[in-house]
């Protein structure tokens, strides 16, 4: 409950069906939180100090003018997130093209869900988190989950397991892993060999679907070759999980009439996030999962609009409706939609850690614009980020909160949120929902739309060019994503309020909607899904004497992402009020460690200051940080930038740490 009596109140609804998790009932409070920002604020004699929108306004537009006039349309970057709505999403990147003409635009999904959706796409030609409705699980025989814990993070969903088998791979035993019928328990960053071992199995074992490979993929044989290599005495070396196990796994997948392979996180924020992920999808194509009736590969994804915050162009390669931004087809579409002459529209940019990378460099941008990011908490790397931030010429900051970012920031904006505003979000389902505004947004905040129309009329924009009104910017991305892989152009606002489930694509105004994606074939050419061989290389960092242990990092029940608003929650902060590294008791032992004192984890870039926690189920050579706190608890000091060649992905989920006495 928040401190004016307001609640939240879950309803019925096939995902989720009543059920909220404690993020959710709690919700309410950070409508009202301490520290909720009403009035811009902009940066005088080193102080952050109210102001009007207009002066704040003005003070953003002429510098970006400024900086445009005198180093190009490049020296000005927007960094984006996956929380935004639909809308929000897609005037990003056309304020970003077209306002500002920067190719440099990004966002915080690229440290999410990036390198599901590339392996996603070169197997079956199209990326929807999970091709199937959520509630297709709950008929499913057997679900190998790899590398996700939705008992914390998102518990509602686990409802949809209950009837299954569940093999569930991940480092940690966690909540997720104490319901599994068996847990595997992979070394971070082996994950790509396990899947290679459970597919050598299969063949081994006769279990692969031989006619299903032969009628509906390309690629097994160019596939086997690798996977002939791990043999599962092999893979238990690299690994940790026994042959026995790896065994038992597929003899469980292989005997249920229906299996579903879903990945998460875990198996994704690597350097070979992509691969890792193609190898899951290697392994469900040989049983004859995807684009089955009741069976299937999905990814589950990891932010508020995870799937349509990926899908309508604030990713630096992207225009709406999954388009590439290098299809001249593409751009002349969206170009003619947005009223502007496709030469005019700026190519690819740069992804997101090399975007923070280069802020402030000679060629990097020198202003950059955040929008649903708390980058100083959330990127890998965080002290060069830090850094890379003070460099600029001009930060910009967009948010609820005063967030450890926006703290930064030279300007800040006081913007709407969640209950404040209507707009359209996608679910991991490729459903789109329509959440209608409960209240208004208190005095001096106004929406991101307002925001961008500011600025863009103020950079010599028509003002009909970017519309404050969602419904009038979701009729115009309807049309821009029309004929796309992510075509909307058939969902309308009505339709959605009339409460039809709409799943994408929707490509004409009486068009149902596609629930179930590939069952009569895939989205390549040729209709088969591909095979693609993957070998497993392991993490970019391994283990030494001086760092001799691997740390991995995730969520915690309580929090969210940065936790910028959750950790202004009361109820919340007191179940999870600090930083904590889980450690095996021997392991905090050695370093002369005990349950409950504080210990500095240090990786060749930082140094992590946790309470310890004593796990007895933790592998010895693996600590684990949750990733929502700030300053010297920031389990991002330690991350690894080290880069996916693919997908852009760093490699959140392991690095080489020692544990030492802070």
């Amino acid at each position: 409950m928040s401190l004016d009596g307001r609640r939240v109140r879950p309803r019925e609804f096939p995902t989720n069906r009543g059920g909220l998790c404690q993020k959710g009932w709690t919700s309410a409070e950070v409508l009202t939180a301490a520290g909720r920002l009403t009035t811009p604020l902009v940066r005088r004699d080193g102080v952050l100090r109210p102001a009007s929108w207009d002066d704040a306004l003005d003070v953003v537009a002429t510098r970006l003018a400024g900086l445009r006039a005198e180093h190009g349309p490049d020296s000005v970057a927007v960094f984006g997130g996956g929380g935004l709505t639909n809308e929000k999403a897609y005037q990003l990147g056309k304020f970003a093209r077209v306002a500002l003409g920067s190719a440099q635009i990004d966002y915080n999904g690229r440290f999410c869900m990036s390198s599901a959706a590339a392996a996603g796409t070169r197997a079956f030609g199209l990326d929807r988190g999970m091709p199937f409705p959520v509630t297709d699980l709950d008929d499913s025989g057997a679900v190998l989950l790899a590398g996700s814990n939705p008992a914390e993070t998102m518990p509602p969903f686990v409802q949809h397991l209950r009837g299954a088998e569940l093999i569930v791979v991940d480092p940690r035993r966690s909540a997720t892993a104490e319901q599994a019928t068996l847990h595997l328990q992979p070394a971070p960053g082996t994950d790509l060999a396990l899947a290679l071992g459970l597919l050598h199995t299969a063949v081994a074992e006769g279990l692969i679907d031989e006619k299903y490979l032969a009628e509906r993929t390309t690629g097994f044989e160019e596939t086997w070759l690798v996977a002939a290599a791990w043999w599962p005495e092999r893979v238990e070396r690299v690994t940790g999980v026994s042959a026995a196990d790896q065994l038992a796994a597929v003899r469980i997948l292989a005997a249920a009439d229906t299996a579903h392979v879903l990945t998460g996180r875990g198996a994704e924020q690597h350097a070979s996030g992509t691969d890792t992920t193609s190898a899951w999808i290697n392994f469900a194509l040989a049983l004859g999962l995807p684009g089955t009736p009741g069976s299937g590969f999905g990814c589950l994804t990891g932010q508020g609009n995870g799937q349509g915050g990926r899908e309508h162009g604030q990713k630096a390669d992207q225009l709406p409706g999954y388009r590439k931004i290098d299809d001249p087809a593409a751009r002349e579409h969206v170009a003619g939609v947005w009223g502007v002459d496709p030469a005019s529209l700026p190519g690819p940019g740069r992804s997101a850690y090399e975007l923070l990378d280069a802020l402030g460099e000679p060629a990097g941008p020198r202003a950059l614009l955040v929008f649903g990011s708390n980058l100083l908490v959330s990127a890998p790397r965080s002290n060069h980020v830090a850094q890379r931030l003070a460099a600029l010429d001009l930060l910009v900051v967009a948010d609820v909160v005063l967030s450890e970012t926006a703290q930064a920031a030279d300007v800040v904006f006081p913007v709407t949120q969640w209950a404040e505003e209507s707009g359209t979000t996608t679910s991991l389902e490729g459903r789109v929902l329509l959440r209608e505004r409960a209240l208004p947004a208190p005095d001096g905040v106004r929406s991101d739309l307002d925001l961008l129309h500011g600025l863009a009329v103020r950079l010599g924009q028509p003002a009909e060019r970017f519309p404050v009104e969602p419904e009038v910017v979701f009729d115009e991305l309807r049309r821009a994503s029309a004929g796309g892989p992510a075509d909307y152009s058939g969902v309308t606002y009505s339709r959605l309020r009339d409460g039809e489930a709409l799943h994408w694509p929707v490509p004409a105004p009486g068009h149902p909607g596609t629930p179930r994606l590939f069952l009569d074939r895939f989205a390549h050419p040729d209709g088969l899904a591909r095979l693609v061989p993957v070998d497993h290389r392991g993490p970019a960092e391994p283990q030494d004497a001086d760092f001799p242990l691997h740390a991995t990092t995730g969520r915690l029940l309580q929090h969210y992402q940065s936790g910028a608003q959750t950790r202004r929650v009361r109820e919340l902060v007191e179940a999870a009020p600090e930083a904590h590294v889980e450690v095996h008791p021997d392991t905090a032992t050695r370093a002369g460690l005990a349950d409950g004192a504080l210990a500095a984890v240090v990786s060749r870039r930082g140094r992590t200051v946790a309470r310890v926690r004593c796990v007895p189920s933790m592998r010895l050579d693996v600590v684990f940080l949750p990733f929502h706190f700030p300053g010297e608890g920031r389990a991002n000091l330690l991350t690894n930038p080290a880069l996916d060649p693919t997908s852009r992905m760093p490699e959140f989920k392991v690095c080489a740490v020692r544990l030492e006495q802070p």
